[in-house]
């Protein structure tokens, strides 16, 4: 047993390739995953609330939009597919998933529209029309709302964040920290124990 978490910034498992299958938007996307980063053999629940009960970007949205917390790729993957006009910033602070969410947007044809890495290297004037995340929960709430704090004030005049949280893991709790910090939030849906919150300024 390794002390790797999904938040590991260099897991030191073996890869341990493996695939995973799921469908999104209309489509099916079969992507690469490993040892050493979230949800490997599956597509996360949450994510898959996320992704359908979130309101997908239209094919003519434009500007950037971030992943925040990216793992092997999969909302970057349905991101870039859907919005072809758009440039997706996925962001994660583990190495081995930045490397997989290039090789997964790679294999479909979307590496051009895909920068693929560290919080560290967003450039500072960047903004974003859509922030989409199914946040690491297990870091600690105090972790949590920094991170939070960091990013959301990111999003461009009008833009829209789409989170999911697992209601027992704090998702009640998270959605209150975010409108007392001046966030409006809206609960867009409630499913298989998931929260999925629209937050705009």
């Amino acid at each position: 047993m390794s002390g790797d978490h999904y938040f590991s910034t260099e897991p030191v498992a073996s890869a341990d390739r493996r695939t995973v299958v799921f469908s999104a938007g209309g489509r099916d996307y079969s992507l690469t995953s490993s040892a050493g980063v979230f949800s490997a053999d599956r597509l996360d629940p949450g994510t898959a609330v996320l992704l359908r009960k979130a309101e997908l970007p239209e094919s003519d949205i434009s500007g950037v939009l971030l992943d925040l917390g990216c793992g092997y790729g999969p909302i970057t993957c349905v991101l870039a597919n859907r919005a072809g006009a758009a440039t997706v910033w996925a962001v994660d602070v583990n190495a081995r998933a930045r490397a997989l969410t290039a090789e997964n947007a790679g294999r479909l044809g979307l590496a051009d529209r895909v920068r693929v890495v560290a919080p560290d290297e967003v450039p500072d004037d960047l903004s974003f029309a859509q922030l989409w995340s199914n946040p690491p929960i297990r870091i600690g709430k105090e972790e949590l709302h920094g991170m939070l704090r960091r990013w959301l004030p990111r999003l461009a005049p009008g833009g829209v964040a789409w989170l999911v949280v697992a209601r027992h893991l704090g998702g009640d709790s998270l959605q209150r920290w975010l409108a007392e910090s001046g966030w409006q939030v809206e609960r867009r849906a409630s499913q298989k124990g998931y929260r999925v919150l629209r937050v705009t300024r």
